[in-house]
């Protein structure tokens, strides 16, 4: 079968024969692969960026953003069953720590763990992929269109759970479901998943307002307007004064990586409000910024500054009921985050592609679906 390869440390990146996976458990599922999205990870990684190939190897399939088919399941599976629509998620436990013995790799302990086309495994830029049921998630038909979304909602998902989860713990007035109603949400870039982000944060009643360096009348902050967001175009604007036009936020949700712009970001935060950080530095330039202002405006106003990776299995199926509602309530908008799919054997356009108005572009693996006749 074919695959999408690179050697780690290199900009080496080819496309690969690598052997067919089989059942070897009865346990295990093999999935035929459809879509893999591409993030800046696999950017990265194709520029000779982080990654680590399984033991004995020298080469990294890479890709774990897939969507897929089940072709075929072991005797004891019931999660999933042949010709069902299905997402496999990325990380593995180490086995060794609490988290990982019980289901939840992304909070692992002692950091041996393991990631699908990342860490250590082969991910999913491949035709057949087989894993063990634990981490299967079925996908609807209904969003077989958005599908291959899973991972990376997967994400916002798990920041907005976490973020709910402590604001209900700690404020006498708050209800988990009903937090986030009517309460201003900053989404600090509207990629893939900041947009993601905001159709959660909708979906929960937030007054989102997503902030990035793109032109208004460009597609993201388009997309963003038309579930009824707004836009700051932080070209137009200094960071620190963005509360004093807007107002301060009850809620941050950062998906830059831009670790200047993220510390700045503090000083728009609103009096027992939550940060989730989401996006992972390149590079290692110093930051500079108020550390003793920063400080005291963190302990005064009681204020929770939070970092989210990963996602667990329970919140890649959050991630596929919040594409199931945003689907249903705001049709194929959400269809509109997909902007380029190519197919496998030309990788190379779409781990090259950077367009401002490029928001998740997808490799494509199996066969087109026959178009329908009007």
């Amino acid at each position: 079968m074919k695959a999408i390869a690179i050697e780690p440390g290199t900009t080496n990146t080819r496309l690969i024969d690598s052997a067919e996976p089989s059942l070897s458990s009865p346990y295990e599922v093999k999935v035929r692969m459809l879509e893999v999205g591409i993030c800046g990870t696999d950017r990265e990684e194709a520029l000779g960026g982080r990654a680590d190939p399984p033991e004995h190897s020298r080469h990294l399939i890479i890709g774990h953003e897939m969507f897929g088919q089940v072709l075929e399941v072991g005797s004891e599976v019931s999660k999933v069953k042949e010709g069902d629509f299905a997402v496999f998620t990325v990380r593995r436990g180490c086995n060794e720590c609490v988290p990982c013995q019980n289901g939840r790799s992304d909070m692992c302990r002692t950091g041996r763990y393991k990631e699908r086309g990342i860490k250590e495994l082969h991910g999913f830029e491949t035709e057949y992929v087989v894993d063990h049921e634990d981490y299967i998630v079925k996908v609807p038909v209904s969003i077989r269109s958005v599908g291959v979304l899973t991972e990376p909602m997967s994400v916002a998902a798990k920041a907005i759970d976490e973020a709910l989860t402590l604001q209900a713990a700690r404020l006498p007035e708050a209800k988990y479901e009903d937090w986030l109603k009517g309460k201003k949400a900053l989404v600090a870039g509207v990629g893939a998943i900041g947009l993601l982000a905001a159709f959660a944060l909708r979906l929960r009643g937030a007054e989102v307002v997503g902030l990035d360096i793109v032109d208004e009348d460009s597609r993201r902050p388009q997309i963003l307007q038309q579930i009824g967001g707004s836009y700051i175009d932080g070209r137009q604007i200094k960071t620190t004064d963005i509360d004093e036009q807007y107002g301060e936020f009850d809620f941050i949700f950062e998906a830059t990586g831009v670790a200047s712009l993220s510390f700045e970001l503090i000083d728009v935060l609103g009096r027992n409000g939550i940060y989730v950080m989401t996006g992972i530095p390149g590079g290692d330039r110093p930051v500079c910024f108020q550390g003793a202002d920063t400080m005291k405006q963190m302990v005064l106003k009681n204020q929770i500054i939070l970092g989210s990776v990963n996602a667990s299995t329970r919140h890649f199926a959050m991630a596929i009921s919040d594409l199931e509602k945003s689907k249903n309530k705001y049709g194929n908008l959400i269809d509109s985050l997909i902007t380029t799919r190519v197919s496998y054997n030309d990788f190379m356009d779409a781990l090259s592609l950077r367009s401002e108005e490029d928001i998740k572009t997808v490799i494509e693996w199996g066969e087109k679906e026959p178009e329908k006749s009007l």
